[in-house]
């Protein structure tokens, strides 16, 4: 079976082929990082009894009542079954600023400085939006 070919530059290649590895890490991550948590191998931060207690109150009271940090606080509870499964998560989600890095320098390889320019801002306005350093986002 032949391959179809493509006329799609290296760098939209580059960045495709760590978009489909990226996404299907994410999942598998996801995946494992569940069975963690069910199979309580990893003991969770808030255990499953709390959990279903709060399902039908508002959200500052989960947050509140059991301590638990917003923002990039879960970092610090990774050792936690219920927060280990926010790193699929957090791939996915970071996974274009990935995708760009990698693109930035095949830009600036082929001297193509306003892409590159353009790929750079990207990231640097993705990171300071996932960061929460404006006060919005980051949770």
């Amino acid at each position: 079976m032949n391959t179809p070919s493509t006329n799609a530059p290296a760098e939209q290649i580059t960045y495709a082929n760590i978009l489909f590895y990226g996404c299907w890490g994410g999942l598998a991550l996801m995946l494992v990082t569940y069975l963690l948590y069910v199979s309580g191998i990893l003991e969770p931060y808030v255990s499953m009894e709390l959990i279903t207690k709060y399902w039908s109150m508002p959200v500052q009271h989960y947050l509140g009542d059991n301590n638990v940090p917003t923002g990039w606080g879960w970092l610090g509870l990774l050792s936690k079954g219920d927060f280990v499964n926010f790193l699929g998560i957090a791939l996915l989600a970071g996974l274009t600023i990935i995708c760009y890095i990698p693109v930035i320098f095949a830009y600036l390889k082929k001297k193509d400085l306003p892409f590159a320019l353009i790929a750079l801002l990207e990231v640097i306005v993705l990171c300071v939006a996932a960061s929460g350093i404006v006060g919005s986002g980051a949770h």
